[in-house]
């Protein structure tokens, strides 16, 4: 049996670096923005995965959390996270059993966009003692699901209220980035129409970490579901959302070849940082190195470009800041928690691949 490292450099790679000092400091620092801007902030996991990390957003003072899929929060809620925001159209008999066995264990929500979506969900809630509280999702901009009109919001929310096993419990979105103040526009028109029909809108859930350091305009967000901001990435500080020093996850690499002077290899390629780039031009950047870009990858290599009189040499370890964190954590089944160059824990990716 293997001995757990002690410091980074007896990790063998690829592997996922967590610099613990940097989370708690972007949970703390994400706490006191909310606080400020009087919003509660319900943290989505699908970006950690981890119920330790989990935790902790909650013992700063989250409301709960945001998983993507019944998988992810079952495993949360098998953790011990006991207040879980599901924002996903949960459609199909099986999916709805497991929905319903954790609505009996924990504090559940859920979104629709669909009347189709609400007739499943009242079929298999019908228990008005314990009903599932329903939010309706709306399309602010971001082009992907959600209603397309505060009259579209209404109606659904009428068809929620009208089903005995259901309750309405306000609005969501996931707006496009760069245009949170058209989202709330948005979603403040859709909330006036439904308090003119008599349906109260408890809560207005948005998210997105590059706009998540704004203060509403509109007032109406009551609850931010920023993911990213707990590790940052190389796309959220050209976001401007963060700086390179905020970033908390790097994928640690070895370098491996070196054919000519401007091309070095890395022992880390798409099944290690992932080939979703968010738009940027290139897949990464190694720590530390100005001029050394990773520029191309194929399954177990990572082409590294080197300019400005970067230096690179075979057998070199460095450490890469990826484009999207929350994709390269979905690829390891562990990280290693550091301290500096100190290894702190490691810890299992509990809900990687739970895409179910």
């Amino acid at each position: 049996m293997s001995m757990k490292p002690k410091t980074i450099h007896d990790i063998e790679t690829p592997a996922v670096l967590i610099d613990i000092d940097r989370v708690k400091d972007n949970i703390a620092r994400a706490r006191a923005h909310a606080d400020r801007i009087g919003v509660k902030l319900r943290p989505h996991i699908k970006t950690h995965k981890l119920p330790e990390f989990a935790k902790l957003q909650v013992e700063a003072g989250a409301v709960g959390i945001t998983c993507q899929k019944i998988g992810e929060a079952e495993v949360m809620a098998d953790a011990g996270l006991t207040d879980i925001f599901l924002p996903y159209n949960i459609i199909g008999a099986t999916k709805l059993a497991r929905l319903k066995v954790l609505h009996d264990r924990i504090t559940l929500s859920v979104t629709v966009d669909s009347a189709d979506t609400i007739s499943g969900l009242a079929g298999a809630f019908t228990d008005p003692a314990h009903p599932l509280k329903v939010l309706v999702e709306c399309d602010t901009g971001g082009g992907r699901c959600g209603v397309q009109s505060a009259e579209d919001a209404v109606a659904l929310a009428k068809l929620i209220a009208a089903s005995q096993g259901l309750t309405f419990g306000g609005l969501m979105t996931f707006p496009p980035t760069g245009k949170p103040k058209d989202a709330e526009t948005w979603l403040a028109n859709a909330r006036s129409a439904l308090v003119g029909a008599g349906l109260p809108c408890e809560t207005v859930s948005s998210g997105g970490t590059p706009d998540m350091w704004q203060k509403p305009a509109e007032g109406v967000i009551t609850e931010y579901r920023p993911g990213t901001y707990i590790y940052f990435d190389r796309y959220q500080v050209a976001k401007d959302a963060a700086t390179p020093e905020h970033c908390a996850l790097t994928v640690l690499a070895t370098v491996v070849s070196h054919p000519t002077p401007t091309r070095a290899i890395l022992d880390s390629g798409s099944k290690s940082l992932s080939s979703d780039t968010l738009g940027m031009a290139d897949y990464g950047e190694i720590v530390g190195v100005p001029g050394a870009r990773v520029t191309g990858l194929s399954e177990e290599h990572g082409i590294v470009t080197l300019s400005d009189g970067a230096v690179l040499v075979i057998g070199d370890r460095v450490r890469v800041l990826p484009d999207h964190a929350c994709v390269v954590t979905n690829l390891f089944d562990e990280v290693y928690l550091v301290s500096g160059e100190t290894v702190v824990d490691i810890l299992p990716v509990a809900a990687r691949g739970r895409l179910t």
